[in-house]
């Protein structure tokens, strides 16, 4: 199959332009909907059922069942809930075998001319904002649905070629994706052996190995458009995941040079743990590149005694549900200085042994980024790939 340029010329439809050879049509008249076979069951039902039948809703598999309503090549669309907006998930997927199907997913049969797998691609990439008939939630209904615009190349076999080529991009972004899970796996059963203590270990308040504090206050007012980023406990959380900030906040350097002076600022191998709302975040700082924090939201660990900072921080991670349910608050909870200082650490009393934990796991994190960004790669080319197929700019011949 070769990949090239189109250089028929395109008109202009409803849906933009295409390819002057291509076609558009409404969904209704490419699918038979088959929704009157589809049949919810009782979660109390269900336990009475299982079996080996997968049983589908809105967003994909949920249960499986010991029967079912289908058994033939046929495209789920869901119907209802967030993922219409957020598409979180696929919300348009193609099933095949023997199923059963709730009342959350719209079942669809392509008509014989149309190729089944073109199709789910082609509703995959539609933005449904348009079509969205729910008030409480989100909804597609069938009368909208069967409305929607679908280009179509003039053959079903350049439809066919087309969906080849993105289910191919397809299956490979999901054997990293399950290569990614089973590093994550690995990852988890690894910390579990190396951070459980041994009987040479030691045990010790965190409040024994650093000084907890939080920061001075800073009030709007001081807020500046340019200067010291300023961050709140959702911009640790960013970062500590290697994302990018949503937005920033400043404060000017003379502030800053001000409660360095009086207060002291955080500094590389300080660690900032999240507080308030998203609770028990880890950041170590990796640098001394200037920045402060807000008061409340966020902990501060310095001055980290006999005991390696990286170590310190995968070790908090690690306690992180135990630290969760030591916090305070009944309508909002959150962590504070007094139980943080009173939260057990173990630790090896041999010092290269923290290190040896660290590189060890450092070495999985940097593996497990790396697989991640050949992800995001992967998905981007297949969304490029989508805009450039699903649209004839260019043509598989």
């Amino acid at each position: 199959m070769n990949t090239t340029p189109q250089n028929t010329p395109f008109k202009q439809t409803e849906i933009g332009p295409i390819p002057q050879d291509w076609e558009v049509k409404k969904l209704g008249e490419t699918v038979d909907f088959l929704d009157g076979k589809r049949k919810p069951i009782k979660d109390s039902e269900r336990a009475k059922m299982r079996g080996q039948y997968p049983y589908y809703g809105a967003s994909g598999i949920i249960d499986y069942v010991n029967a079912y309503l289908f058994d033939e090549d046929l495209i789920l669309l869901g119907e209802d809930g967030e993922n219409i907006l957020s598409r979180s998930v696929r919300l348009a997927f193609r099933i095949s075998g023997k199923v059963w199907v709730n009342n959350h997913a719209h079942v669809l049969k392509p008509k014989n001319e149309f190729d089944i797998g073109y199709l789910t691609e082609i509703l995959e990439s539609i933005n449904y904002e348009q079509y969205n008939t729910g008030t409480a939630q989100p909804k597609l209904n069938q009368k909208v649905c069967s409305q929607i615009l679908i280009p179509f190349p003039p053959t079903k076999a350049e439809q066919t070629a087309i969906a080849t080529a993105l289910s191919d991009a397809d299956a490979l972004i999901g054997s990293l994706e399950k290569l990614i899970h089973k590093k994550r796996l690995l990852k988890q059963a690894t910390m579990q052996h190396l951070l459980t203590p041994k009987e040479d270990w030691e045990v010790k308040k965190l409040g024994e190995v650093c000084e907890i504090t939080s920061s001075k206050r800073i009030f709007e007012d001081d807020y500046v458009t340019v200067g010291i980023p300023f961050y709140r406990g959702k911009e640790i959380s960013l970062l500590n995941e290697n994302k990018r900030l949503d937005d920033e906040f400043f404060i000017s350097e003379e502030k800053y040079e001000e409660i360095k002076r009086m207060f002291g600022v955080p500094v590389k191998d300080d660690i900032l743990i999240t507080a308030v709302g998203t609770l028990g975040n880890v950041y170590l700082i990796p640098n001394n590149n200037k920045f402060y924090f807000k008061d409340g939201n966020l902990i501060w660990l310095k001055n980290i005694k006999n005991i390696n900072p990286n170590y310190l921080s995968i070790q908090i991670s690690w306690v992180k549900n135990e630290i969760i349910n030591n916090a305070i608050g009944s309508s909002q909870k959150a962590l504070t200085i007094v139980v943080l200082k009173k939260q057990l650490i173990p630790l090896p009393t041999n010092k290269a042994e923290q290190i040896r934990i660290v590189n060890i796991l450092s070495d999985m994190d940097a593996e497990l980024s790396g697989l991640e960004g050949k992800l995001e790669k992967y998905r981007q080319l297949k969304q490029g790939m989508m805009q450039q197929l699903l649209t004839g700019k260019i043509r598989l011949v």
